[in-house]
């Protein structure tokens, strides 16, 4: 039977990044990945989107170039090398990470976890091959896709977004059933390289989740890419019909399609038994203190499975913050843990134009402050993006009235994702307008439409009309 000071169940962006840390603060840590490391994240999520996302946003402005004075005749594509790429990318990236482990002499064992018992003053984890003891057990077993009553994942006509990535060749019709990050995603993706694209949405209006103003242009963006958008509408039924899928929506619509993809959020993954001891969860996820400790001293919880925050990089700091705590436990050390802000995590969505936000929303804004600030500023309006001919969007900013403190971000335009990071560490360093505006942001770039966004909240905006 092996021994370990700390076992990490889960090798995704959370449990790697917390094995390593550990690594390096010199702490013997095991892990256990049931199929590579990198987990959703790397193999079947945000890194081989994202190589997609690149493809299409290439493959659409080549249908652009006349603008910028140049000439291509007839542009296509041949997905297979597209998709060959794509595998690539993930292959190097997913390899790198195992070299990474090996070189660090870090154990991962391929195999799943199905017990945990409490032994001792530790706990023992159980694998189809074998028996393990550790003092400390860090969860980090992620989420998987959600499914509806009247639409299971075949993964033949009903796809799960790793389905999709995993099918060779694009669908002539795709019905995205969600209208969130994920199927707003895809949505973008396979509408610029030529899908017949329909999103159809139970809310009002696609990613609910951002500032209303973001899904207004959002939505408008998409239907003008000819994306038909279905709000307030929630897929009823749905059959295969000779060779192709007829859905009934519940507005009384029917869509025809080749495929449908079912984006309708994600759940976390927890079936492990655990003897001895009960975990406490609410909806499906494991239940956190401030210090992702659960309910059971020394398990830890961190990534998806807590349902903080579904998001790769949310899982990472979760993993870096436990693994600190870990390391003062085991020298036997008081001290006070940084605690997350959730809301002031960004957040990215990769449509074309990008999704970059973090904090508050104005809803949420109001109704925590009642009275705030709003400051915005078009990229129509910015020289850097004139220049690259990506002036669709604006920048929003959102301070708090009384104290002047900005309090959210929100950017809808070209390298929103990028950009956000700095709205991520001015909301998060609570700075007020007047500290943000002490930074001199360098001419001419994108960002000085944060800068000018931040002016605006008091109406002082230099490039302003």
């Amino acid at each position: 039977m092996e021994k370990h000071t700390v076992a990490i169940i889960g090798g995704g962006p959370g449990g790697y990044a917390a094995a390593i840390r550990l690594q390096q603060y010199g702490i013997d840590t095991i892990v256990f990945e049931k199929e590579r490391l990198g987990g959703v994240c790397l193999n079947w999520g945000c890194i081989p989107t994202k190589t997609l996302v690149k493809v299409s946003d290439l493959y659409n402005e080549l249908h652009q170039v006349e603008e910028f004075g140049l000439s291509v005749e007839n542009p296509s594509f041949d997905y297979s090398k597209i998709f060959e790429r794509k595998n690539q990318v993930v292959e190097k990236l997913v390899s790198g990470l195992e070299f990474l482990f090996k070189k660090r002499q870090i154990p991962v064992i391929i195999d799943e976890v199905v017990a945990i018992a409490e032994v001792g003053n530790g706990y023992q984890l159980s694998t189809a091959n074998g028996l393990y003891d550790a003092h400390y057990v860090i969860i980090a077993t992620g989420s998987q896709p959600k499914e509806l009553p009247s639409c299971k994942i075949d993964g033949e006509y009903i796809l799960s977004s790793k389905d999709i990535l995993k099918t060779e060749t694009l669908p002539d019709r795709l019905i995205v059933v969600g209208g969130g990050v994920i199927g707003c995603e895809f949505a973008s993706i396979f509408s610029q390289l030529g899908v017949e694209v329909q999103i159809v949405e139970f809310l009002p209006r696609l990613v609910s989740t951002e500032d209303e103003d973001i899904s207004k242009r959002l939505a408008m963006v998409m239907k003008k890419k000819g994306v038909k958008v279905h709000l307030d509408a929630g897929l009823k039924s749905w059959q295969r019909v000779a060779e192709e899928i007829k859905a009934a929506l519940s507005n009384g619509k029917e869509l025809t399609s080749d495929k449908i993809l079912l984006s309708v959020g994600r759940v976390p993954v927890f079936d492990l038994a655990c003897k001895n001891f009960d975990l406490s969860k609410e909806k499906d996820a494991i239940l956190i203190n401030d210090s992702m400790e659960t309910n059971e001293h020394n398990i830890f919880a961190i990534g998806d499975v807590t349902g903080k925050m579904l998001l790769a990089h949310t899982a990472s700091k979760q993993g870096l913050v436990t693994a600190n705590i870990i390391k003062n436990r085991v020298e036997h050390k008081e001290f006070t843990p940084d605690v997350i802000h959730y809301e002031n995590i960004p957040r990215c969505t990769f449509t074309n134009p990008e999704i970059g936000s973090v904090g508050l929303t104005e809803v949420q804004a109001r109704k925590k402050y009642n009275d705030i600030l709003i400051g915005k500023f078009p990229f129509s309006a910015n020289g850097k993006a004139l220049g690259l001919g990506s002036t669709y969007g604006f920048v929003k900013t959102i301070a708090e009235s009384a104290t002047k403190k900005i309090v959210g971000m929100h950017i809808l335009g070209p390298q929103a994702t990028e950009l956000i990071a700095e709205g991520g560490i001015i909301v998060h360093s609570e700075m007020t307008i007047e500290e943000a505006l002490k930074v001199v942001y360098a001419h001419p770039t994108l960002s000085e439409a944060v800068a000018e966004s931040i002016e605006d909240l008091e109406k002082m905006s230099i490039h302003s009309m």
